[in-house]
């Protein structure tokens, strides 16, 4: 078995490298395209330019493993190890200049996600789990929220961009959650949003129409801090099923119960 540890090294470097290129090249990007059939789903040169890197430094010590990326796809031959890219989580913010976006890489052995990085350059945040390790911010170990009561809670979601015809309905999910809750924010990054939720900066978030490389990385990331984290029905999550719940476990009843409330599916 591999060192897990020389792994989650390995994933931190590459997410170092390919932040700072990213902060250095905000303004500065020379072509935008929208994704063959996404509305409002954007790629710049930038985004495929940290991708490269990010794989280039994972080829470099392990040529032989996996790799599922958001702009280049799958590449390998089955391995038990897959690394899981986001190079730019948070394109949109990143185009307009918001500071809200980072690289995100989440490391899976025989299908379970056993360790991930989200690197937030614009703050030099660094935020690493491995599984059984912990999950730690810049070096200090990360712990959930003790809220106990949606009244008292900060939540955080994303909206899909198909948001108006969605068939998971996000919008009535915003709604509910919007009436329970202290608060609610949406910042543009999926990774952050579930980094968040490991650093007590959120007590809850969910959303609809992921990605696996949305949500790699942040999942482990949340566990190790000891939250939780479920489908909308409570089940095992999925990286390959598009939707997620984490929460510091205290009001995850409370959440499912809201996210069931209408006759709402989740879509696999």
């Amino acid at each position: 078995m591999i060192d897990r540890q020389h792994m989650l090294d390995t994933a931190v470097l590459a997410a170092r490298e390919a932040g700072t290129f990213l902060w250095e090249s905000v303004g500065r990007v020379k072509s935008i395209e929208q994704k063959l059939g996404e509305f409002r789903n954007l790629v710049s040169e930038i985004d495929k330019q940290s991708e490269a890197m990010v794989i280039a430094a994972i080829r470099g010590r392990y040529p032989d493993h996996d790799i599922l990326a958001e702009e280049s796809g799958g590449h390998g031959k089955g391995s038990d190890y897959r690394w899981i890219i986001d190079p730019l989580d948070g394109t949109t913010n990143f185009l307009h200049g918001v500071p809200i976006f980072c690289v995100t890489i989440g490391i899976e052995e025989r299908g379970e996600m056993v360790a991930g990085v989200t690197y937030d350059p614009n703050h030099d945040e660094l935020f690493t789990a491995e599984q059984g390790a912990g999950a730690f911010l810049n070096g200090r170990r990360l712990a959930v929220t003790k809220a106990a009561a949606m009244t008292e809670s900060l939540v955080v979601t994303g909206f899909p961009y198909d948001l108006a015809d969605h068939p998971d309905r996000p919008l009535l999910h915003f709604d509910h959650f919007a009436r329970a809750a202290q608060g609610i924010r949406r910042l543009g990054s999926a990774a952050l949003d579930l980094a968040y939720v490991a650093a007590g900066r959120f007590d809850a978030y969910w959303e609809v129409s992921l990605s696996p490389w949305d949500m790699a990385a942040g999942i482990v990331i949340v566990k190790e801090a000891g939250g939780m984290v479920t489908d909308f029905t409570g089940g095992p999550v999925n990286i390959y099923r598009k939707h997620v719940l984490a929460t510091n476990g205290r009001i995850h009843d409370q959440c499912l119960a809201i996210l069931g409330q209408g006759s709402v599916e989740t879509t696999g």
